[in-house]
């Protein structure tokens, strides 16, 4: 598992920043540097080893549910490494929930594009549900995002065969 961080993360900090692992609806530009506000000095591609990406923290009375990381030896998690300053860390932990414990920063060492390690934080969480499943937008966000940032075309192909939730809040068809 990887280390907790109390969110006062200085993982390899540097002059420049903070490097952060996206997995989830934050690879998407419209949710990073829209919603969120975001903006990354530094953008690279990157491999998260030894971990799962999950569809298993609950959003919502129905079987949605959004991205999470679970350990899991021989596999691997693709993502985006971005350069943030230190302020715009805790703006993200607050995004993220982090202060209510929806998602806790964890410490995380990540293969970058070039094939050179760096640690970074991302965002796991305890609560979490097995029977959950992506909605249809979410799923469109985390899809759409890796391409946005050229993940392999084998990782973008996996992503789109997970089985989507049925969504409570769009009515059913007439």
């Amino acid at each position: 598992m990887p280390a907790e961080s109390d969110g006062d993360d200085r993982v390899d900090a540097c002059a420049d920043g903070v490097w952060y692992f996206a997995y989830g609806s934050n690879l998407h530009d419209t949710i990073f540097r829209g919603r969120r506000g975001m903006v990354a000095r530094a953008t690279l591609r990157g491999r998260l080893d030894g971990f799962e990406l999950r569809f298993n923290l609950p959003v919502g009375p129905g079987e949605r549910g959004v991205a999470n990381l679970e350990p899991a030896a021989e596999r691997c998690v693709w993502g985006a490494l971005y350069l943030l300053t230190a302020a715009d860390c805790e703006r993200l932990d607050r995004s993220e929930g982090v202060p209510f414990g929806a998602y806790r920063r964890v410490t995380v060492e990540v293969r970058q594009e070039d094939g050179e390690h760096c640690t970074a934080f991302t965002y796991c969480s305890a609560s979490t549900r097995t029977d959950r499943k992506p909605s249809a937008r979410y799923l469109r966000l985390v899809v759409e995002g890796a391409r946005q940032h050229g993940l392999p075309d084998e990782y973008v192909r996996w992503l789109e065969r997970f089985e989507l939730a049925y969504d409570e809040r769009t009515p059913p068809p007439a």
